[in-house]
């Protein structure tokens, strides 16, 4: 039934009547409309737990009512007279909107209609036998009942399917909303957060991680499908991803799965009033994979280039502190500027042990004493100062990230 309904979605089919049938059978079935609803009631509320209701006065009558003008419907077809069928139309997608809003599928309501189809053909086929109708006659009238029956369900599909979407606009309008407060800077209320938490269908956890990613639906149709415990929103530049319990197990890595393909970062678990910050960091991550200086795809995670992100987080301030410290190396020409560049670092790096820089950089130790005798005369007593040569490694560190912008 739910089939022929997908494949019916347009209006009632204008059947001819059936001119052969006797009068006085739709005659003697008429008194019967009420018997039969009530005993078509009675066995849905019997037969199918979920419209088992006797308290809720208001849901029983749609009930009836549905009852009474699915009957009232296949009454006048069988006459010829014709069927108010955008009343039957709104009653029936009322009924349907109705077991959307409810949160059941349609497997029930299916059920009742055929429930009601077996109740009707039942009473149906005893007038039959009483008048002693034809084999075509009676075949035409179940054809015809069940053609009825086809259309009521398919308005019921309709009006489900329009309130499935409806409800499913309003539950992502609400989880956008929330992705905006989880992120606000500064922080927005804690019951603000719970009470739209509640209306968004989405449990709060202690601690959320924020994932960014170039990708937005206007930039490509195919949407990347999440996880339904995380929020997401790719209706802009850049999408947002917010992770619930990021530290839980398989999380990352679910992360990473609903992500592959695109340039994304994720940031740093953060308490639920800070999401704002880790949001920062993933920003910031983004813009260097664009550059070039992360990774630019696959998932960058912001807690594996933590020193990354600090060189970069001001970059005018680390450009004053490059020019202040390695000036002197200005006065060397390039190639060799890099040379000396390179083994300053490493011998920073090494806690200035010329055998680690030459195992290091590859070289002949002559080559690395040969290169500290020159570092020594450009910078001179500056190399001994522990101050000096923390700021050094901090510049230099930077200058190899970026070497094509220097």
């Amino acid at each position: 039934m739910a089939d022929s309904a997908r494949t019916r979605p347009g209006p009632p089919r204008d059947d001819a009547p059936l001119k052969d049938l006797p009068a006085e059978v739709l005659d003697r079935l008429r008194p019967f409309l009420a018997e039969v609803t009530e005993e078509v009631v009675r066995a849905i509320r019997t037969e199918i737990a979920e419209y088992a209701r006797p308290m809720d006065e208001t849901y029983m009558h749609v009930v009836n009512r549905g009852v009474e003008q699915a009957l009232e419907g296949f009454l006048a077809r069988l006459s010829g007279s014709g069927v108010d069928w955008e009343d039957v139309r709104a009653t029936y997608q009322r009924i349907g909107r109705g077991e959307a809003d409810e949160g059941r599928s349609l497997d029930s309501f299916q059920a009742a209609l055929r429930l009601g189809a077996r109740v009707t053909w039942r009473k149906v086929s005893e007038l039959a036998e009483v008048h002693r109708l034809p084999p075509h006659l009676l075949m035409a009238f179940g054809e015809t009942m069940f053609l009825h029956l086809d259309e009521m369900a398919a308005a019921t599909t309709s009006g489900y399917t329009e309130a499935r979407l409806h409800a499913a606009g309003e539950l992502q309008q609400r989880r956008s909303r929330l992705i905006d407060l989880l992120t606000a800077d500064p922080s927005v209320s804690p019951e603000a957060i719970a009470d739209l938490a509640r209306t968004a269908q989405w449990p709060l956890p202690r601690d959320i991680a924020v994932a960014v990613t170039d990708h937005t639906v206007e930039a490509d149709s195919v949407r990347p499908i999440v996880p339904p415990e995380f929020l997401a929103r790719f209706d802009g530049e850049p999408g947002i991803v917010v992770v619930p319990d990021p530290e839980g197990p398989g999380r990352e890595r679910a992360v990473a799965g609903a992500l592959r393909g695109l340039r994304a970062a994720l940031g740093p678990t953060v308490p639920l009033d800070a999401g704002a910050r880790s949001l920062r960091w993933a920003l910031d991550a983004l813009g260097l994979a664009r550059r070039g200086v992360l990774p630019g795809t696959g998932l960058v995670r912001c807690t594996d280039h933590l020193a990354t992100l600090l060189l970069f987080r001001d970059e005018e301030l680390v450009d004053a502190l490059a020019r202040q410290r390695l000036a002197p190396l200005d006065a060397v020409r390039p190639p060799q500027r890099e040379r000396l560049a390179e083994t300053l670092l490493c011998w920073l790096s090494c806690a200035r042990n010329a055998s680690d820089v030459a195992q290091r950089l590859a070289v002949h130790p002559q080559t690395v004493r040969y290169r500290l005798r020159q570092l020594e005369e450009v910078f001179g007593e500056r190399l001994r100062d522990p101050t000096a040569q923390f700021e050094m490694q901090i510049a230099l560190r930077r200058m190899r990230l970026r070497p094509s912008e220097e």
